[in-house]
């Protein structure tokens, strides 16, 4: 009797497993992969991060809260300005490198746009780049920040209008349904190669 051994199929290539390096480079980074993300993104997003802050007029007393701060160039810039700049991530590894980049000069802590660990009314100025989209529930995430907003208190998002898991009038929406008035929305084109931003600023009622 003669048994006949068929060759293995070739292996197939896992679909999820680039979306999932991607992730962990960009989306929630970790380990060695994120901190090259975080090299990456510091670069890449360089001119947006100051852009969000020049739009933000900060000024010399406030207190600055940036969601998602990731390698920590908009946080630097605003901490340059501000009385007080606090930075939440969920990442360790993007808190490290705000860390290096930014030292002291922050104060830094695990969280996310739902989960911020700031009291009520205690920053005048919310800026985020490039983080919306990671927001598991962006209705808890527009509460937050707007519990956390002084009265009269403003809110500047940036993010790659492609990865937009809705459009920027959407959220312009989401924003006005937790409470948040003088809504504007609009897109703009980084210099480079960066992708297409769409950017959205809203204010606490006084």
């Amino acid at each position: 009797m003669s048994t006949s051994h068929q060759p293995a199929p070739p292996p197939q290539p896992d679909p999820g497993g680039f979306a999932r390096v991607l992730d962990r480079a960009f989306g929630h980074p970790s380990g060695a992969l994120g901190r090259l993300g975080g090299w990456l993104m510091a670069r890449g997003n360089a001119a947006t991060e100051h852009r969000v802050v020049d739009l933000a007029k900060i000024e010399p007393d406030e207190t600055v809260l940036v969601v998602g701060p990731g390698p920590g160039v908009g946080l630097d810039a605003a901490a340059r300005l501000a009385g007080r700049t606090v930075g939440v991530d969920p990442s360790p590894e993007m808190l490290a490198l705000c860390h290096e980049r930014c030292g002291d000069r922050v104060e830094l802590r695990e969280g996310s746009a739902a989960r911020t660990g700031e009291p009520d009314g205690s920053a005048d100025v919310v800026l985020s780049v490039n983080n919306v989209m990671l927001w598991d529930d962006r209705a808890a995430g527009f509460a937050e920040l707007f519990r956390v907003l002084r009265p009269g208190g403003r809110l500047l998002l940036s993010a790659h209008e492609k990865w937009l898991p809705v459009s920027r009038h959407v959220l312009a929406d989401e924003a006005a349904s937790a409470g948040f008035t003088d809504l504007q929305t609009w897109t703009w084109e980084p210099p480079g190669f960066a992708a297409l931003a769409a950017q959205l600023r809203a204010v606490k009622p006084a």
